[in-house]
């Protein structure tokens, strides 16, 4: 669910652009007579006045590297972000290691990045000199040629070793994994042919399989069709290795964090799952129905917190009109500064006894160059959180997210929330097309009945249970790529209303596979259906007097069970009261008139909302709560409200129901955990950021729909009410 509305941006300013000449200083500790190394600096991505490059330096040597130094020249080009690395200077630049980077073993790479602006020209590609590259001297060697893939190269052999200390890390940022992948020809060597994965660097091509993604000599391999079958510039390569030159190599590095700014990571995100270790988080299911974490039960005590899965701009907006940016709500934007970091709501979170994030993305978030997750919006591209949270893509921002999490104790679900940035929350199937639930709803102007996945529409995003298993995969991947242990699990499709109980059985078998295929140390978290499909299919759900909402509809699965290990497995059903959508079950039984009445029309004939908790009860009885008695674990996936519904809300809907006393939604949400405590069901609190336009969030927003627009992102403290209802839940 994330059904936000917002103002945006109508400030317009000039980017620029750039191109470079660029110089490694590296220091070598034993650096082996003869040993050859490489430098390389990649283009990874450009949009209409900037760009993100790397410089990756490999050790191609048998020795050690203690500490590394850059610096380069730009022509037109100028730095104004950086990450992993400290810069200084202002063309040139200097860049040192940091701590935790500066070590570099035999046949490991380090990457550091940054964005910058062309200066109305292309972004160069650079020659690449240095100790590590030309054996000490600080001549130049080039190749280059600018394209947004393109790299240069440059490999000698080192007869000097020699040393320099590195600086140490500011205190100002956050900076997370960083892996690149870069390829240099070399003779008389080793040549294997790999699957270069979309950004992501070479990974090995299955032995035993042609298609989809597989599992192969303790690593996660691609088929060659799969890989020959994707779009963009990936395919197979041939990557070789040789004493006289670097073959395509990955990294994965992770650092400490500070409080101050969680924006710096390496942009390329492209890390390999299987050229790097992961943590050692096992998460299973005990016999209890108990969800355990290397054995010992863990308590989740959840929110979910969006964004990166896709917001929604006005269709007039003045930039960006109609666009579904894929950015984190962080409560720090480009017009009110705050200070607000990721650091410091993880620091507050946890405090309050958060341990697990639920975190929605879509498809399109794992692409680090899509467009609807680069730029400043002020000046051509979409984000609009201040620069100092800023993220450079929406692939960087998701793996420092997590590394982040990793490091603050919080365990992370990745949700796959749509098939579609546009699409969003309304999706309901991986093949999603118009018309939508909300295409006829009364004062809201966020549709989007021109976006589909399933070519109904005329902007599509193709999806499909392939792309989709593919994307499973690879967020099974991300704990060995960036060498965490958080990541709990994979909730893997919001509120599929519309398929049938059978129809979502066998796709979530299909994705049991696949993940299981990559990591058997996740657990895999399987929402309900809905009452009806699109194509008007009844759902059976019990006792039609009681409505599921869209996710929480498990009736059949008691006789019809997964074919998913119980001990892999989490019944994740999404639940709802009156703020979100006025169900049949809250009508007033004294209003005979309003029987079977249901949402818009309900409110405009003046009808009552009761909550009944013996009613509810039933419901969510016979919809999931009968399978947490047979022992499986069960998280509600997404559950909350607004507490003084229709309050807060959008103005036609506050008219629509004025006539209602606020505090039913409270009632509900009292009735649902009092419910959850009995059965020792556990959940995630829709949501922690406050921008949900129906539910707000669990801190406070001082926007006001109609009233203080210009407050939108800015946050407030924690919400009193949700704080205690929240601790009433963990039992604290």
């Amino acid at each position: 669910m994330c059904n936000s509305s917002k103002p945006t941006s109508s400030i317009r300013s000039v980017l620029k652009r750039a191109s470079c000449i660029v110089g490694v200083g590296v220091a070598l500790a034993a650096f082996s007579q003869g040993a050859a190394a490489s430098c390389s600096y990649v283009v990874n991505n450009q949009w209409g006045s900037g760009f993100t490059a790397s410089i990756n330096i490999t050790n191609s040597t048998s020795s050690t590297i203690n500490g590394w130094n850059v610096s380069w020249q730009y022509n037109n080009n100028r730095v104004t972000n950086s990450w992993n690395a400290n810069v200084s200077g202002s063309n040139p630049y200097t860049a040192t290691s940091y701590g935790w980077n500066g070590t570099i073993q035999p046949g490991q790479t380090v990457s550091f990045g940054f964005q910058g602006n062309t200066n109305g020209g292309s972004a160069e590609t650079p020659s690449v000199t240095g100790a590590a590259c030309s054996g000490g001297s600080s001549s130049s060697s080039s190749s280059s040629s600018s394209s947004s893939s393109s790299s240069s190269s440059s490999s000698s052999s080192s007869s000097s070793s020699s040393s320099s200390s590195s600086s140490s890390s500011s205190s100002s940022s956050s900076s997370s994994s960083s892996s690149s992948s870069s390829s240099s020809s070399s003779s008389g060597g080793q040549c294997v042919e790999q699957c270069k994965w979309y950004q992501d660097a070479p990974r090995p091509l299955c032995v035993n399989q042609t298609s989809g993604w597989g599992w192969e000599n303790s690593q996660s391999c691609i088929g060659r069709t799969t890989c020959e079958s994707q779009s963009g510039s990936g395919g197979v390569v041939s990557t070789c290795s040789s004493s006289s030159s670097s073959s395509s190599s990955s990294s994965s590095s992770s650092s400490s964090s500070s409080s101050s700014s969680t924006s710096s990571s390496s942009s390329s995100s492209s890390s390999s799952s299987s050229s790097s270790t992961g943590g050692s988080g096992t998460f299973r299911v005990d016999s209890q129905g108990n969800i355990t974490k290397n054995g010992s039960v863990f308590p989740v005590r959840c929110g979910s917190w969006f964004g990166l899965e896709g917001q929604h701009e006005p269709k007039d907006a003045d930039n960006n009109a109609d666009g579904a940016p894929l950015e984190l709500y962080v409560g720090n934007m480009w017009w009110a500064d705050t200070g607000r970091t990721i650091q410091q709501t993880m620091t507050e979170i946890t405090a309050q006894g958060i341990n697990v994030v639920r975190l929605p993305i879509a498809p399109q978030t794992l692409d680090p160059n899509d467009p609807q997750g680069i730029g400043d919006i002020q000046n051509g591209g979409v984000l609009k959180n201040h620069e100092s949270v800023r993220q450079d893509n929406a692939r960087q921002a998701l793996e420092d997210f997590i590394i982040l999490a990793d490091q603050n104790n919080i365990e992370v679900i990745v949700d796959i929330h749509s098939c579609s940035n546009y699409v969003g929350w309304r999706a309901g199937r991986l093949d999603a097309n118009p018309p939508y639930a909300d295409a006829d709803r009364e004062g809201y102007e966020f549709t989007r009945e021109e976006y589909s996945c399933g070519g109904g529409a005329a902007n599509d995003d193709p999806y499909n249970e392939s792309i989709w298993l593919d994307n499973l995969r690879e967020i099974a991947g991300l704990p060995a790529q960036l060498g965490v242990d958080n990541i709990i699990g994979i909730d893997i499709f919001n509120e599929p209303w519309d398929y049938t109980w059978q129809e979502w059985k066998t796709l979530s078998e299909n994705a049991y596979q696949a993940i299981s295929s990559v990591n058997s140390d996740v657990l895999i978290f399987v929402e309900g259906i809905g009452s009806v499909t699109s194509n008007d299919v009844e759902i059976p759900h019990g006792d039609m007097a009681s409505n599921p909402n869209w996710g929480e509809n498990l009736y059949e699965a008691g006789d019809n069970p997964l074919n998913i290990p119980k001990e892999r497995l989490v019944l994740s059903p999404h639940t709802y009261g009156p703020s979100v959508f006025v169900q049949r079950q809250f009508m007033d039984p004294s209003q005979s008139e309003c029987t079977d009445l249901e949402g818009d029309a309900a409110g405009n004939a003046d009808c009552n909302v009761v909550i009944n908790p013996t009613v509810l009860r039933a419901g969510w009885d016979e919809h999931f709560g009968y399978l947490r008695d047979q022992g499986y674990a069960m998280v509600i996936g997404e559950f909350g409200g607004n507490m003084d519904w229709p309050n807060g809300t959008r103005a036609a809907e506050q008219e629509m129901w004025s006539h209602i006393t606020p505090g039913v939604d409270r009632e509900w949400q009292d009735a649902l955990v009092d419910y959850m405590v009995e059965k020792d069901i556990q959940g995630c609190y829709w949501s922690i950021n406050p921008e949900s336009g129906d539910t707000g969030g669990w801190y406070s927003h001082d926007y006001v729909p109609d009233t203080n627009e210009s407050g939108w992102g800015t946050w407030g403290g924690f919400d009193s009410l949700k704080t205690a209802l929240l601790k009433l839940l963990w039992g604290m």
